[in-house]
């Protein structure tokens, strides 16, 4: 039965402190991101078994309160209904909030800090690029099978508008981040996809329409950002009206038909060529770093890098040939999951995290498996990632054969990823390469797990249910909050 969702946003406002200790809200595909005033007065333990909750995870100095796909966005519209008009927290906790954010500004690193913006940028469109996908794929579908001639051409245009105009979005998304005007931003992005650069000339070559894709609309917001802010600085009350978004448009407009499409459309076409490559001739090898790096990546916060990757070769080939192969990951970490379940017979905390957590972690939700499962126990998050491994280079193996597995979209992983999923030989191949891929995964992290990962079967158990453990690198591993307690001990 679907939890309801006013229901849930009261429990968790009171359970974070109320309004008072909120200064933030946001949400992103799976996730409640809030900014808290005072961390201590959260109740971890009851949010944890509050239902409907999935895990809870604190990154970037936000509290954040898995959801999953759907739920998060009603559950958030909720939250904010229970907030007063006037603000979140009050003024006091206000100061406090944005001190706490200046220095958490101050602490963290340009890659991590730039990596983390742009992927701002992009996950908005997610979902777009989900349904757009779906309804690709479908009408793929139908186009093989010879089925409902009338209705393919209505899918292939609602598939496709919204890809041939992604840079207008991109534009506007970029500028809203980085302090810009948003509909200024997609007014210079917009000409990356403008039918009439047909007629215009840069480098001695002739541009096409969508040149450079969401690349070249990035770095044209980006700049529209930059001469906006100087025409700011530099004009005030009628003269800013006038000249700043005319000034903005010109400039960065010229500067982004004369240099910034060509070379954003050599960077785009050398990703695209790098990828196929790359799985072409190394696709087994690729596989396996990329299915077994992913993990660290998103623990690092270094996996945002790829989404721009992922939009272009979805806008050059139609489909993203490495979302298949990072999804890897997840199938690592439901085996890895699933071992620990079997050898943990005596936690029964434990095991009932893992088979709350087990349904969302087959529909690529990660998030209650890690922080809940693998991480607080060490040695499973390593062996996740030979689950994940194996997994990659079990659909890089078949690419190097000529049978390539893409996805339509970004988003979903694990068993959610079937209905996006598209290839050099259709569907059901590519779909059985996929499924042996996740099944190899599972059976890899499993066994991995069960071998190596965990030190006896009666590791010990502290106070809170948390099994005692740390990695055997020597270094702790990060207290994930919904596994709150005393920090593992030491394995003996």
């Amino acid at each position: 039965m679907r939890n309801d969702p006013h229901a849930t946003a009261a429990a968790i406002l009171r359970l974070v402190g109320g309004p008072a200790n909120v200064t933030s809200v946001a949400h992103c595909m799976t996730r409640l991101r809030l900014g808290l005033a005072d961390r201590s007065r959260v109740d971890d333990a009851a949010l944890r078994e509050l239902p409907g909750v999935l895990g809870l995870v604190e990154d970037d100095g936000s509290y954040q309160v898995v959801l999953g796909p759907g739920a998060v966005g009603r559950v958030t519209e909720a939250f904010e209904a229970l907030l007063p008009a006037g603000g979140t927290a009050d003024e006091p906790a206000r100061r406090g909030a944005e001190l706490k954010a200046r220095q958490k500004r101050r602490n963290a690193t340009p890659l991590k800090t730039v990596l983390r913006r742009v992927g701002a940028v992009f996950v908005p469109l997610i979902p777009a690029l989900i349904g757009c996908g779906i309804l690709a794929g479908a009408g793929g579908l139908l186009t093989n099978l010879g089925w409902l001639p009338g209705v393919t051409p209505a899918l292939a245009a609602l598939s496709s508008a919204f890809m041939a105009l992604i840079a207008v979005f991109v534009g506007h998304n970029t500028a809203k981040e980085f302090g810009g005007t948003p509909v200024l931003g997609g007014a210079v992005a917009a000409v990356v996809v403008y039918p009439g650069v047909a007629k215009v000339t840069a480098f001695g070559v002739t541009l096409a329409p969508g040149q450079g894709g969401v690349l070249g609309a990035l770095a044209a917001a980006l700049l529209g950002c930059a001469v906006e802010k100087r025409c700011r600085d530099r004009f005030s009350g009628t003269a800013d009206v006038l000249l700043t978004p005319t000034l903005t448009v010109l400039v960065s407009g010229l500067v982004t038909l004369y240099v910034l499409m060509y070379a954003a459309g050599e960077v785009a076409t050398a990703i695209g060529t790098a990828a196929n490559w790359l799985l072409t001739t190394t696709g087994a090898l690729a596989g396996l770093l990329l299915g077994g790096l992913f993990l660290p990546l998103v623990m690092l916060g270094l996996h945002q890098a790829l989404i721009p990757i992922h939009t272009t070769l979805i806008e050059q080939q139609g489909h993203t040939v490495l979302l298949p192969i990072l999804a890897m990951a997840g199938a690592g970490q439901v085996g890895a999951a699933a071992a620990v379940y079997v050898r943990l017979r005596h936690d029964t905390s434990l095991r009932t995290t893992i088979r709350s957590a087990l349904p969302a972690g087959l529909l690529g939700i990660g998030e209650p498996l890690i922080y809940g499962v693998s991480l607080p126990l060490g040695r499973p998050f390593l062996t996740a990632c030979f689950g994940g491994a194996a997994g990659g280079a079990f659909v890089g193996l078949f690419a190097m054969l000529g049978t390539d597995v893409g996805a339509t979209a970004i988003g979903p992983s694990g068993w959610a990823l079937f209905p996006l999923l598209a290839g050099s030989r259709g569907w059901a191949v590519t779909a059985g390469v996929y499924g042996g891929g996740l099944l190899t995964g599972y059976a890899v992290g499993f066994a991995a797990t069960y071998l190596f990962g965990l030190r006896d079967e009666r590791a010990p158990v502290d106070a809170d249910g948390a099994v005692g453990a740390v990695c055997d690198s020597g270094g702790h591993e990060p207290r994930p909050a919904d596994r709150p307690g005393p920090r593992p001990a030491s394995p003996r």
